[in-house]
């Protein structure tokens, strides 16, 4: 039982990893130089807040966090 979590574990700990590293930074970059804002020309974006690709990587980074805290405390446990 606690192969299986532990595999389910790292299952889940490379996704998060990936999740999160495929998400673009808040940063506005070198548009912060001129005095541009960060949304800046996504307002067509901004307007479909549930359904931009921005909003899935939340809900995706999300979900796949409390999953990684399920599979830790559940590895605690069984310990």
């Amino acid at each position: 039982m606690q192969t299986l979590f532990v595999v389910l574990h790292l299952i889940v700990t490379l996704i998060l990893i990936v999740v999160v590293m495929a998400q673009e930074g808040k940063d506005p970059g070198m548009r912060g130089i001129q005095g541009a804002s960060s949304d800046m020309g996504d307002s067509f974006f901004k307007k479909n807040g549930g359904t931009t690709k921005e909003a899935m990587f939340t809900k995706l980074t999300t979900t796949v966090a409390i999953l990684f805290l399920i599979t830790t405390m559940a590895l605690v446990i069984l310990k």
